[in-house]
């Protein structure tokens, strides 16, 4: 009944027709009578839920916090602070020292001094004092000697092969092997190919040039006269085809496709729009409902249950726990607090007793160290006649001995 959205005064909105509006109000009172139980229903579920989250599983998942950071990440934590991390760094130690210290030493105090001083110094004067200087001996020798010799002795292969194989070649190929070839092989043939085969290549091609041009022209005119029957024989089919698609057309839009269109505009369009907008309509009429219903139930709850309840906490509760607070808990912490600083006090008195009494026998037994004066608090050298600085805290030797004791004990 969103009267907001209706304001035309005959009911209706420009356009709709009159069985709509007349429809409109049933079908809303009839869509909250079905509604009004869901979103009651809804409404005390949120509500549950929310005083569930609130009461029960927010101070539960706190609980659920502090026990697993209690009983789980604390000990963890200290699990890896003073156990695990001392063990790994004692492995870390243990590991470097029995696998990386061994090799490092290795290395560095025998391969390398036996690398060093036994093969590459060795191997360095090697190559210094005797193969560099073999090694130049060796070169002037080839340089000197053996290239000359060389070079002399390829000359002279050089000439025995040119007088005694490449002139005799040459000769026969320039005086005997071009004529034969020349007149005896590529004259008859270029006669031959010029008087004979030529002239016998032509008239086979004209021959064959007319056979193939009279096949093409007559094959052509056999193919052109079947693409135009068959032309002709496709257009008829397509004319054919496309009236019998038209008629199937016309009969489908006429038969099926213009009443579902107006069955959907006339009526599944309207009666989907008003369900949905009675939906929208009744589900907050229905959120009033139920909410006018709660504040009803929770004052007759507040009534009934809570006002007793907190006037029964506020003039009998709150009273006496303060009576109990004021006149029993706190006297009795005054006094556990009160014991329990005498009990420390006797126990550092005690401790500091038996202490002085193990040092006093330990004097007994073993002396006092050199240079210690009694009555002296211990590294704390009292004021003596040279010195100018004094220490407030420190009891200072009398500069008069009494009694003849040169080391009197000061009060």
């Amino acid at each position: 009944m969103d009267y907001g959205k209706h304001q035309a005064p005959q009911g209706y909105e420009p356009g709709e027709g009159i069985l709509t509006t007349l429809i409109r109000i049933p079908v809303r009172i009839v869509v909250l009578v079905l509604v009004l139980p869901a979103r009651m229903v809804w409404d005390a579920l949120t509500a549950l839920w929310h005083a569930a989250d609130r009461v029960l599983l927010r101070p539960l998942g706190r609980a659920l916090l502090w026990l697993l950071d209690t009983l789980v990440l604390t000990p963890l934590a200290w699990l890896y602070s003073w156990v695990l991390t001392p063990l790994g760094k004692g492995a870390a130690w243990l590991a470097v020292a029995l696998l990386i210290w061994p090799w490092i030493g290795l290395w560095r105090y025998v391969i390398v001094p036996v690398a060093r001083y036994g093969i590459a110094a060795p191997a360095v004067w090697l190559y210094a004092h005797v193969l560099t200087p073999l090694g130049h001996g060796l070169r002037w020798t080839g340089t000197a000697l053996l290239l000359p010799a060389l070079h002399g002795l390829g000359n002279g292969i050089g000439w025995l092969i040119t007088v005694l194989l490449i002139v005799p070649l040459h000769f026969l190929w320039r005086y005997v092997a071009v004529p034969v070839v020349r007149y005896g092989l590529v004259v008859p043939v270029m006669w031959l190919y010029e008087t004979v085969l030529t002239p016998v290549g032509r008239g086979a091609a004209r021959v064959l040039s007319m056979l193939w041009q009279g096949t093409a022209w007559t094959l052509g005119t056999l193919w052109q006269g079947t693409v135009w029957v068959l032309a002709q024989l496709w257009r008829g089919i397509a004319a054919t085809g496309r009236g019998l698609g038209l008629a199937v057309a016309w009969l489908v839009m006429t038969l099926l496709v213009a009443p579902l269109g107006w069955t959907y505009r006339r009526i599944l369009t309207p009666v989907g729009r008003e369900i949905a907008a009675a939906f929208e309509v009744t589900w907050r009429i229905a959120g009033y409902i139920s909410r006018a219903v709660g504040r009803a139930l929770a004052a007759i709850a507040w009534y009934l249950i809570g006002a007793p309840v907190s006037w029964a906490y506020r003039t009998v509760c709150t009273p006496v726990g303060h009576f109990l607070r004021d006149a029993v808990w706190a006297p009795a912490r005054r006094a556990a607090a009160e014991a329990g600083r005498a009990a420390r006090a006797a126990l550092a008195t005690a401790r500091e007793t038996v202490r002085q009494a193990r040092r006093d026998a330990w004097r007994a037994l073993v002396g006092a160290p050199g240079g210690e004066r009694s009555g002296e608090p211990r590294g704390i050298p009292a004021r003596t006649l040279g010195s100018t600085t004094t220490v407030p805290s420190a009891a200072q030797a009398s500069e008069t001995p009494l009694s003849g004791d040169p080391f009197a004990k000061q009060g």
